[in-house]
């Protein structure tokens, strides 16, 4: 026979397909769910960072932002005013509690006073629509009388609050003019864990917030000229006009830069989560492929012997597999530019975007046809590999003796083929190894679970079990078996989703251990030198124990061993040239990296906020040097820092360091390095100063108690509200409930696209299932023809899947179990105690499924007689 054309190749890959179509159809249900995923995921990334780039202003809501922890002061208002901006815009933000009257409900909230237009770009979205204008026009009117608020939706909800209703700032209280929905660059998630009420500036005085020791961040922002160089400015003016401040400047630019790295962390979480799950749908490609090709071995052979070439017969079924491949690709990438359409209601919450664009994004669909296309053919050469073997000797042979390819070298290059292209995709998404790394490791640990099973089963097969367990055992791991690729598949999308629960679960536990016991779970501060006694009071007589009464001194700091903050342009220390000492070099017997220079700016920029005292808490340990809670007698003052503040200090022991307590300077020496557990409900400082140095200072107070239900708590917080204004707490309850609804809408979003990867499994469980039962068809007849009954052969069905099930359930929790063990052991470093419900109905559901699936398939076949099925099949 001549050699067949390209032509006579695919006309024999349609005809050979002709019978087995529906089938084929199965192989390519497997892919189909992942390029889904890449698709969607890649289309709604694309459109998300198109439209910050367009909206790039809006998103923060003017030109230029300056903002810090002190107000400007004349030199920088100067500064600002030779801007000559078109509009300026003054927000003063800080933290405390407000009140609602209507029921006497408390929150602790970001209280924001504006002056001014702000946003310039963009709109505060509320409901109603025009509260927003109404807001804004009072806190341009410094002749405004009636006081008006916006108020997060978050609270509103809370609360069951409407506009109308009135809202308690410290001593002042506002008419509810509205609703916020939405601002400028704010993500609807950050209201569940710190809620916003917007009054106007110019009453911000009259509420009595603003005390000693109030942590108040300033916000100034400017609309330039259309025709204004922004970039010029800044690099001119700005940037060495705030040099050596503690503002900082952010642009456009700028803030276009931090949401785009924020949200590509986001999209490559997404994107990885939709490869897994094409990466186990090519799995089931492999698997479907073999079983395919087994039932086709006899028609190559019968091929072979007419004079076939075995490259031609291999080009035959590598024709079918692109063809379908394709044909899945294009499947996925319509369902994906479908559910790309959802994805941004999905994930509203945590966009900072009130609308994003659902443009269908051809070089997205591009990229997933490519990618399916490539994991396909990859996955399914290693199957097709064995046709190159096929004998013309089989047509004469009653079985088929597969040939042992782990020498071929082909093998070898395709297995090298595959890792390079899972791992080169990973790594352009992460910019690591890690995670490439961590997958291969999952698929071997489940690879092997199901190697060791099906030797185990040989090696310790129950011979002394009834015939439907022996018959049940044996099918996992007789021809045609499907327990690795099962194993891995589901065993992997079972892992994900109860890692996801472990971990979710492990977090909150974390929050609850730090109130565990006796430990304290609420901070009252903000409490004036005045007022401490009488919260004090308040806090018994409410049956709240005083565990600490705690004062607190701000200041900042001045130089540490006579370096203070980097003053030129690269960044390195400058040292006083009064001191030869001072300026020596660095000693040989120095390390390098603990050298003076690398010192990171904020040590210097910071205000500290210190207490004193002559006894360690609980949450302290010493790790270095001596505690000293008093002033020797030498006069020289020992502090004791922070571990991690030492470290980025670059402070030992006998270290002096200089503070400035509000305009007055104070030497001091490193007398003790602590280990502070920072995670504690109560109050835990970087530096602790001895008694008999700061009482005359000036300073406020933190009261450390512990709350026993929320019903005290709230009226608690209710009277101290009431009586004390200005005072807030931290209420180890509420930051629960805060943490629990973020982590349920993350939970939620990561839920829904690991439900890519469980369908996955599903889809390849369901192909190869139905795949092989052509293969099982002629064991059923078999058992039936011998006399078994339609009972016992369903029977051995549900046994074999339940047990593929259960395994496949059982070692991705498993593999869960471990992880979240390790994080809990080593990383949060809290006892391991999972809510053991969770894996248990994740268990019985996965199981079930496998099980309903596998019998459903076995239903055909019982329900007929054996010479009806013969006949159909056969």
């Amino acid at each position: 026979m001549s050699t067949p054309t390209t032509y006579w190749l695919l006309k024999m890959a349609w005809r050979d397909s002709r019978r087995n179509r529906g089938r084929l159809l199965l192989f390519i249900s497997s892919i189909v769910i992942g390029i889904t995923a890449l698709v969607a995921i890649s289309s709604f990334s694309e459109n998300l960072q198109r439209d910050i780039s367009s909206e790039a202003k809006t998103l923060l809501g003017a030109d230029l932002l300056v903002q810090g922890g002190q107000p400007a002061g004349d030199s920088i208002q100067q500064l600002f005013r030779e801007l000559k901006a078109s509009s300026r815009s003054e927000v003063q933000g800080l933290v405390s509690m407000v009140y609602f009257p209507k029921n006497g409900g408390t929150r602790l909230s970001q209280v924001r006073a504006q002056e001014g237009g702000f946003p310039f770009y963009g709109n505060l979205s509320t409901e109603p629509a025009s509260a927003a204008a109404l807001f804004k026009k009072s806190c341009s009117d410094s002749s405004a009388a009636t006081p008006l608020a916006l108020v997060e939706k978050t609270l509103l909800l809370q609360f069951q609050l409407q506009p109308g209703d009135t809202v308690r700032v410290g001593n002042l209280s506002f008419r509810i003019a509205g609703q916020l929905n939405a601002a400028p660059g704010r993500a609807g998630i950050a209201g569940s864990v710190a809620p916003v009420v917007y009054i106007p500036k110019q009453f911000l005085e009259k509420t009595g917030l603003v005390q000693r020791g109030s942590l108040i961040w300033y916000q100034y922002f400017f609309r330039l000229p259309d025709n204004a160089d922004i970039a010029a400015m800044v690099r001119d003016q700005l940037e060495p006009g705030l040099e050596n401040t503690p503002l900082e400047l952010e642009t456009v630019a700028d803030r276009q830069e931090n949401l785009g790295e924020a949200l590509g962390n986001m999209r490559t979480f997404l994107q990885l989560v939709g490869f897994i799950a094409l990466l186990l749908g090519s799995i089931g490609v492999a698997s479907s492929v073999h079983i395919y090709l087994k039932d086709k071995m006899a028609s190559i052979a019968v091929l072979r012997c007419i004079g076939l070439k075995s490259s031609q017969a291999f080009q035959i079924y590598l024709l079918q597999v692109l063809t379908l491949g394709l044909l899945g690709g294009l499947l996925g990438a319509l369902f994906g530019s479908l559910l790309q359409r959802l994805l941004p209601v999905l994930l509203a919450e945590f966009l900072p975007l009130g609308n994003v664009s659902r443009e269908v994004s051809w070089t997205a669909i591009g990229t997933g046809l490519l990618t399916g296309l490539g994991m396909t053919l990859l996955f399914s050469l290693l199957p097709l590999l064995a046709i190159r073997r096929v004998s013309p000797l089989l047509t004469l042979r009653a079985a088929w003796e597969e040939n042992s390819s782990s020498k071929d070298p082909l093998r070898w290059a395709v297995y090298a083929l595959i890792f390079l292209f899972v791992g080169g995709f990973t790594y352009l998404q992460t910019k690591s190894f890690a995670f490439p790394l961590g997958i291969t490791l999952a698929f071997l640990i489940l690879a092997a679970v199901a190697s060791a099973l099906t030797w185990s089963i040989r090696r310790f097969f129950p011979a002394g079990w009834n015939y439907t367990w022996r018959q049940s055992i044996a099918n996992l791991y007789r021809p045609n078996n499907q327990t690795l690729v099962l194993i891995v598949t589901i065993g992997l999308g079972t892992g994900l989703i109860s890692t996801l629960f472990l971990v979710q679960d492990l977090l909150l536990k974390q929050i609850e251990y730090t109130g565990a016991g006796d430990m304290p779970n609420m901070i009252v501060f903000d409490i004036q030198p005045p007022q401490k006694e009488a919260v004090a009071k308040l806090t018994t007589d409410n049956e709240l124990p005083l565990k600490q009464v705690v004062p607190i001194v701000t200041m900042r700091l001045d130089n540490i061993d006579g370096v203070t903050k980097p003053m030129d342009n690269s960044g390195k220390a400058e040292k006083p040239e009064e001191s030869e000492e001072k300026r020596r070099p660095q000693r040989d017997w120095e390390d390098e990296d603990e050298s003076d220079d690398d010192r990171p700016d904020w040590v210097f920029d910071r205000e500290y906020r210190v207490t004193y005292r002559d006894t360690l808490i609980e949450t302290e340990e010493i790790v270095e040097g001596t505690w000293t809670g008093a002033v020797g007698k030498d006069g020289i003052i020992y502090v004791s820092l922070a571990e991690n503040l030492a470290r980025d200090m670059k402070a030992k022991i006998g270290s002096k360091i200089t503070f400035n307590v509000q305009g007055a300077l104070l030497e001091t020496v490193v007398g003790s390095i602590r280990k502070v557990d920072f995670r504690r409900v109560q109050t835990n400082f970087l530096v602790v100063f001895p008694k008999g140095i700061l009482e005359k200072a000036p300073q406020f107070y933190v009261i450390v108690s512990r709350v026993e239900s929320e019903a005290q708590s709230a009226r608690f917080q209710r009277q101290l509200v009431e009586q004390f204004s200005n005072v807030s707490v931290v209420d180890l309850t509420q930051i629960l409930k805060s943490a629990k609804t973020v982590l349920d809408k993350v939970s939620f979003v990561i839920r829904f696209m690991a439900l890519f990867s469980i369908l996955t499994g599903l889809i390849v469980l369901i192909s190869s299932v139905v795949l092989s039962k052509y293969q099982r068809v002629r064991e059923s007849v078999l058992l039936r023809t011998i006399g078994a009954h339609r009972r016992q052969i369903l029977a051995i069905n549900m046994l074999e899947y339940f047990m593929l099930g259960s395994l496949a359930s059982l070692t991705g929790i498993g593999l869960s179990l471990a992880g979240s063990f390790a994080l809990a052991r080593w990383s949060l470093e809290i006892p391991f105690e999972p809510d053991w419900l969770q894996p248990l109905l994740l268990f019985v559901s996965i199981t079930g499924l496998t099980v309903l699936i596998g019998l459903l398939n076995s239903r055909e076949i019982v329900r007929k007689p054996p010479l009806e099925v013969l006949r159909k099949e056969v």
